[in-house]
């Protein structure tokens, strides 16, 4: 929806520090087929908010989709000690299975 990605745009405009538009608009990317421009923002992203969790399952997520297992290893990860340092323990099983479908069993 060419809306949607042009409405998040126009609010980063405004509100360029705001770590949820970023992920909105990865997402966008993502469902335009455009998986290469919505890693990139999500690798911003990590850099920019290292504790903004989502960002993990779906970054690795679509490192898997383009063949990049190793950097999908290393998101998920990342996201699993975020989320046992925050206390998230659903986020902690979302990506502990997901680290399973690399055979990552710790």
């Amino acid at each position: 929806m060419e809306n949607r990605k042009k409405w998040i745009e126009d609010m980063l405009a405004t509100h360029a520090d705001d770590p949820f538009l970023h992920y909105a608009l990865a997402l966008e990317h993502q469902k335009d087929g455009d998986v290469p421009a919505a890693i990139s923002i999500l690798e911003k992203l990590q850099v920019s908010h290292p504790d903004y969790l989502a960002c993990y399952y779906q970054l690795g997520k679509m490192y898997e989709a383009v063949g990049q297992n190793e950097k999908a290893v290393d998101a998920f990860l990342d996201g699993r000690r975020l989320a046992k340092k925050n206390g998230d323990i659903k986020a902690v099983g979302e990506l502990s299975e997901a680290l399973m479908m690399h055979d990552i069993f710790d």
